[in-house]
């Protein structure tokens, strides 16, 4: 699959206006690739023959191809994807709600679906509990490589081109180690013209770049912001992160507070739950006032254990009591539902699999 072409993907609507005259044949091959997921130019019926084969000699369409899918009980779907260099990558479909059918037979509401998309192949921040930092770094996507994982999961599952989604960078790989890249994919996949999804259903999940945050903030995109927190205190997030020796706690609190955020959202703060490790009231009560006076939610993860990982799930008794603490001082928390423990569903976790099975 190795291509020396750049992806059509690669490209915002104003950057295809160096290669492409008049303006509305951009449009039309927005309207292809994004609506009708075709797979050559050829197919591109309302462009000249000349056009087509200008674009066939310039670009490829697909940087990526889909090397296996595991599907899930619940609804949920695994990809791994192959990359024109051998490398791969991962991303997960999310079924939140199953299509809903009116007495009658006809559809009350569709179906509701997150994708969960990847950023770079590898990772270079070394979280001591995520598979994806066991196989190191390798490098970061491009624009088109993050745009195509949404649109093949689209095209593979027939979702219609209007159909909305929303978008979590939250894959393999921190988004704000690749700043350049993201930022011009959430601009590729909210264009009118091509997927149409608003930067408000867009999120970035980051381990924590104080400095990139507020870059990113700056930028004001309108997207939302996750921080993946997992601990209270420094000494235990840097054993879990060490990416806190260089980006602390107190940084990273003091930079949310400037970000800006639509009026109606929350900044998301991510707390994955380990067993005997983060689970206890101590823990609780130190978020509570760590969080003290900014418009935050707070998602309780399960710990999706993988093989021969040191760590735990924890209880569910013990989420819950987690949970209603916080809730019962006034800090809105949730217990996100784990999604695919019938299926490799932590990151990193098939692409693992498939490096032990060559």
């Amino acid at each position: 699959m190795n291509s020396p072409k750049p992806s059509i993907q690669d490209f915002t609507q104003e950057e295809l206006l160096e290669y492409v005259k008049p303006a509305f044949r951009i449009k039309q091959i927005y309207n292809w690739v994004y609506h009708k997921y075709v797979d050559s130019f050829e197919e591109m019926k309302n462009l000249p023959k000349a056009m087509q084969q200008q674009l066939h000699e310039t670009f490829i369409i697909n940087p990526l191809k889909i090397a296996k899918v595991q599907k899930s009980m619940d609804g949920s779907k695994k990809y791994l994807f192959e990359l024109h260099d051998g490398h791969t990558i991962e991303a997960v479909l999310l079924l939140m709600k199953p299509k809903q059918y009116h007495e009658d037979g006809s559809i009350k509401h569709h179906e509701r679906y997150t994708v969960c998309i990847s950023s770079q192949v590898g990772c270079k921040v070394g979280c001591a509990f995520c598979l994806t930092a066991k196989g190191g770094f390798v490098r970061n996507l491009t624009a088109g490589e993050i745009v195509a994982q949404l649109l093949l999961i689209k095209k593979d599952n027939a979702i219609e081109a209007n159909r909305r989604l929303n978008i979590v960078y939250m894959g393999m790989g921190e988004p704000l180690d690749n700043l350049e890249n993201v930022v011009k994919a959430i601009q590729i996949f909210s264009t009118q013209d091509g997927m149409d999804i608003a930067p408000n259903r867009q999120t970035i999940s980051t381990s924590g770049l104080s400095s990139k945050i507020e870059k990113l903030g700056k930028l004001d995109l309108g997207i939302n912001l996750a921080i993946s927190l997992h601990a209270v205190d420094d000494a235990l997030r840097q054993k879990l992160m060490p990416i806190n020796k260089a980006y602390n706690i107190a940084s990273i609190i003091d930079v949310v507070r400037h970000f800006p955020i639509n009026s109606r959202k929350r900044v998301m703060f991510e707390y994955l739950v380990i067993k005997d490790i983060n689970d206890g009231l101590d823990a609780a009560k130190k978020l509570l006032k760590l969080l003290d006076g900014i418009k935050a939610k707070v998602n309780l993860i399960y710990f999706n254990p993988y093989e021969n990982t040191e760590f735990k799930r924890p209880n569910e008794a013990d989420m819950v009591a987690f949970q209603e603490y916080l809730t019962k001082r006034g800090l809105l928390c949730t217990i996100r539902e784990s999604k695919g423990l019938d299926i490799s569903a932590a990151c990193g976790q098939l692409r693992e699999e498939e490096k032990r099975d060559v």
